[in-house]
């Protein structure tokens, strides 16, 4: 059976899905009231997802970061108009540090029960907050180099996001951890390396033949199609903890799909060279353990770099794609965020001169509401 691909005219658009924390305004605990919002706001901008205590918003085709922006403005006014009304705050982190996943409450309907039914324990450790960003694509082909491309950004994507190093009350150690929560599930991780859209139709109807998936939904990969969209959908990354972040990570990634379609003929010949899984894997781990501190293995080369440094190399290759798509002040943000730390470096300060997590937790939901990153 074909797997259709909706193919879209105008490739290289935006679609953006935040998932927030909902917090009890008195307690700074997480609150379950994701339903009430849906009930009382009617917009195709708010949807469910698993946890009762998370509220996904998502915007509609867009040609650009800035009316990614504008849209997600629009659906928070309502948002935080009815949150402050009914005492309750937000977080946009990778997790809630003080939370017990075992206490989160699972919303109602057949697929989220059938997941919990197959995945036990593993789905209930999944109340994490992420952002997934769809980028438009004229035909599955085109899905499959763009999938190659960005495979070698997992890492760098992973680092700056890391807005994840607490859970349940406990320092993981790692700038990600929420990462660590999909990789468990055998459909989760480093996608399948697909060498074009053929062979991903191929895995995918396996997959579906032998029960491994019910559908499309059931692949949690990092970087997965979305055919019914026509999209790329990139999902590895935390939970911006600011929309000042959520706003220079989604122009990053959308300059970086501009400089592939533009160069990536020339540059890599028809399709990026895919990377030694080992590399991409171990590359993922580094940034998950070290973050923006990371070194990292160049897959063409074997060297190893400090993560920022590659970083920096790529926004100065990106120099003409900055200034035709006027991301100027979104790469002034990206870098203000590499020179002085990403949510998981301030999350580790903050909580060193706390005596209670809830301060931490009062420091992301105040991060929140200014809507940019606190470094002092």
């Amino acid at each position: 059976m074909n797997l259709i691909y909706k193919n879209n005219e105008r490739s290289l658009t935006l679609g953006v899905e935040m998932e927030l924390q909902l917090i009890d305004a008195d307690t700074l605990r997480l609150t379950p009231k994701a339903a009430e919002f849906l009930t009382a706001i009617k917009s195709d901008k708010l949807t469910k997802e698993m946890f009762k205590s998370t509220l996904e918003i998502i915007t509609g085709v867009c040609n650009n970061v800035h009316e990614v922006i504008d849209d997600f403005n629009d659906t928070l006014v309502e948002v935080k108009k009815f949150a402050e009304i009914n005492n309750i705050r937000f977080a946009g982190t990778g997790t809630n540090p003080v939370a017990n996943y075992n206490n989160r409450l699972i919303s109602s309907g057949d697929r989220y029960n059938e997941l919990v039914d197959k995945n036990q324990w593993l789905i209930k450790r999944m109340a994490v907050y992420g952002l997934h960003v769809h980028i438009g694509m004229k035909s599955g082909e085109d899905c499959m180099r763009f999938n190659q491309f960005f495979l070698r950004f997992v890492p760098h994507l992973i680092a700056f996001s890391a807005s994840s190093p607490f859970w349940r009350n406990v320092d993981t150690g790692l700038a990600a951890s929420r990462p660590t929560m999909y990789e468990a599930h055998p459909t989760s991780g480093i996608p399948y390396l697909s060498k074009n859209w053929d062979d991903f139709e191929r895995v995918y109807n396996s997959m579906k033949a032998t029960g491994s998936i019910n559908s499309i939904k059931d692949i949690w990969w990092d970087i997965r199609p979305s055919p019914a969209y026509g999209t790329i959908e990139l999902r590895m990354c935390d939970g911006p903890a600011t929309m000042m972040e959520l706003e220079s990570l989604v122009a990053f990634i959308h300059l970086l799909a501009h400089w592939f379609e533009e160069n990536g003929e020339s540059y890599f010949k028809e399709f990026a060279p895919i990377p030694d899984r080992w590399i991409i894997r171990e590359n993922k781990w580094r940034a998950i353990r070290y973050g923006l501190d990371a070194e990292i293995i160049d897959p063409d080369s074997l060297e190893v770099k400090p993560i920022v440094e590659t970083l920096l190399l790529w926004i100065e290759k990106l120099s003409p794609q900055i200034k035709k798509l006027r991301y100027e002040k979104q790469i002034e943000n990206f870098m203000a965020v590499l020179k002085y730390g990403n949510s998981s470096a301030r999350q580790r300060k903050v909580a060193s001169n706390s005596n209670s997590l809830l301060e931490l937790v009062e420091h992301n939901i105040s991060e929140w509401e200014l809507g940019k990153p606190i470094w002092n």
